[in-house]
């Protein structure tokens, strides 16, 4: 107990080191002063232990439940104990007899003796082993929380608990539930990748096409980041839902390109001709899809209520995402292509030179 809550007060003034946290605080409330009872060595050789000892004093002073009676619907507990003038004092206590395994009562100074404590007002424990809350409140406008989180978990703890080998942590409270909605954040921005890969790949019968459709992703994500740059805003939980949001929003202009390259070599105009005037034809109605959905954004972007502020981060990344993904996408889907079709024109010279040596041997 007494490392738990040396541990306690050290974390608690690291955490006060940190501009922006505020109302630290930790679950360990003091309670009442309390009498705490030792058991000497010759209460032991007597075949008196601690719960023996502390059963003979609560009879002694608080009561021993004789018998219950009834009267009328009301049930009366008898109680026998000490008389209140004896049941005072701490010296009374000293004075009492405490009867031994064999019947006979020794004085109680001859098998225990008193320590007056503090006690706690609640025990918390976890698992069965005690445990303490320390908890903090965060200014978000001058301190990034997972910054401090990260630096706290990674450098402060091992070395506290290197002092304290008895002492365990781990982290709760809005911490932990982002750490676990960041794991299932991640587990369906896979799932959505591969649904999206998959419904792309079957209509265009190919598997290279959706990954260069798919190619603009990473670069919305970086839009996404730069926004929160430009806006003054902390990466958040709701930045990371809009980023996976995005996910299906940037492959759209991406997938209006590749399927009018497609069409144009279909009839017969040649792979860079193609993919240059795919980019023409269709730069009008890319360039208005993505400033749509950017200038649809603003009103949420330049909100000022306290009811929108939770919301914004997820807007900025959907809107910056998509207007620096449409940049991106003019110039790379059209590259991308060519040399997809560049190196594929290259297996196949591969693969037939191959096969005529063999056919040669």
């Amino acid at each position: 107990l007494d490392s738990l809550n040396a541990a306690t007060k050290e974390l608690k003034e690291k955490l006060g080191e940190y501009e922006g946290l505020v109302d630290i605080a930790d679950s360990s409330t003091s309670g009442r002063q309390e009498i705490k009872l030792n058991v000497k060595p010759a209460a032991e050789a007597m075949g008196i232990s601690l719960s023996d000892l502390a059963q003979q004093v609560r009879w002694s002073f608080y009561g021993y439940e004789a018998q219950r009676i009834l009267r009328g619907k009301e049930e009366i507990k008898v109680m026998i104990r000490y008389p209140l003038e004896e049941r005072r004092t701490i010296g009374q206590l000293e004075q009492m007899r405490i009867r031994t395994n064999t019947g006979k009562e020794v004085p109680f100074s001859a098998v225990a003796n008193i320590e007056i404590g503090e006690g706690l007002s609640s025990i918390v424990r976890v698992d069965g082993q005690r445990s303490v809350n320390v908890s903090a409140n965060i200014n978000k406008d001058k301190v990034e929380p997972g910054r401090i989180m990260k630096e706290i978990e990674e450098s402060y703890i091992p070395e506290l608990l290197s002092r304290y080998p008895s002492v365990t942590s781990k982290v709760d409270g809005e911490a932990k539930q982002q750490a676990e909605a960041q794991w299932d954040m991640l587990r369906g921005a896979f799932f959505a990748l591969f649904a999206i890969y998959a419904l792309i790949a079957i209509p265009l019968r190919s598997y290279s096409q959706p990954l260069i459709i798919m190619s603009v992703i990473p670069f919305g994500i970086i839009g996404a980041i730069f926004g929160h740059f430009i806006m003054d805003l902390s990466l958040s939980i709701m930045s990371m839902f809009g980023m996976v949001a995005l996910i299906g929003v940037v492959v759209n202009d991406s997938l209006v390109m590749v399927d009018y390259v497609n069409k144009a070599r279909e009839q017969g105009i040649r792979v860079k001709d193609a993919a240059i005037n795919g980019g023409c034809a269709r730069f009008r109605a890319i360039i208005l899809t993505s400033l749509t959905t950017f200038f649809g954004l603003v009103p949420i972007l330049s909100e000022t209520s306290m009811q929108a502020q939770i919301l914004i981060p997820m807007a900025a990344s959907i809107a910056f995402g998509i207007l620096f993904a449409t940049v991106i996408t003019l110039y790379l889907i059209p590259v991308l292509y060519v040399i997809g079709t560049d190196i594929k024109g290259l297996k196949r010279g591969f693969f037939n030179l191959y096969r005529t040596k063999q056919q040669e041997a």
